[in-house]
């Protein structure tokens, strides 16, 4: 498969009208094609299908991706990483780690977190290396160990999950902070007790913003 060819495809997709409006909904820290997410994953759909029917990561396709400007190109790569999640191993942590930190946004970073979820599920020995990222100086690395078991429902470490988030409990960040609300809302939906006792016992140490946002939907004493 010719993935030069691919992309070069990809960009003769260009519309200059949406390119700018993109851009600055990212705060123009990146520049765009101008494709709407339904016209990319229309013309990513065939290729994306292709190569996964080798049912192994192409971690070089990845790198390739990640290496153009366009963020419409990063999308793609996130949307393939997705779809190969029950390929992964615990070795693909450290690819993570590297592209969770490059080009990181909350856009890429957020949708490549149920994926490092799905490693932690598979091979408990990842929870040693996403705890290293819960204290790392890089705050997408932190804000991934917070959010890595959004969705994960009944099979959520609770004991995990509060370990992460009190290491990060007195952030000043907002992408943290917000990270740490969503965690706990999402989780919420499976387990209000148990969030609404965290919340109860550590209300005075959580920003207002992480507190305002895991309890949106909770009754509290």
């Amino acid at each position: 498969m010719n993935h030069q060819s691919f992309i070069n495809e990809i960009k003769a997709q260009a519309n200059l009208d949406l390119q700018e409006p993109m851009a600055a909904y990212l705060r123009h820290q990146f520049s765009f094609l101008g494709l709407k997410a339904p016209q990319r994953k229309a013309l990513q759909k065939a290729y994306l299908q292709q190569l996964k029917r080798t049912k192994e990561i192409d971690w070089d396709f990845v790198n390739l991706l990640w290496a153009q400007d366009q963020r419409e190109f990063q999308y793609i790569a996130c949307d393939y990483l997705t779809s190969m999640r029950r390929y992964h191993q615990l070795s693909d942590l450290d690819q993570y780690q590297y592209f969770i930190q490059k080009k990181s946004w909350w856009d890429s970073v957020d949708s490549m977190v149920k994926n490092v979820g799905y490693i932690s599920q598979i091979d408990s020995a990842a929870k040693k290396q996403i705890l290293s990222w819960a204290e790392d100086r890089n705050l997408w690395l932190r804000r991934a160990a917070i959010l890595h078991q959004l969705g994960l429902k009944e099979r959520t470490d609770k004991a995990f999950l509060a370990k992460i988030i009190l290491m990060n409990i007195n952030s000043q960040e907002f992408f943290i902070n917000k990270a740490i609300g969503w965690s706990l809302r999402e989780f919420a939906k499976t387990d209000s007790e148990w969030v609404n006792t965290f919340l109860i016992d550590h209300k005075a140490q959580l920003a207002p913003l992480a507190y305002r946002e895991a309890s949106k939907h909770l009754t509290l004493d």
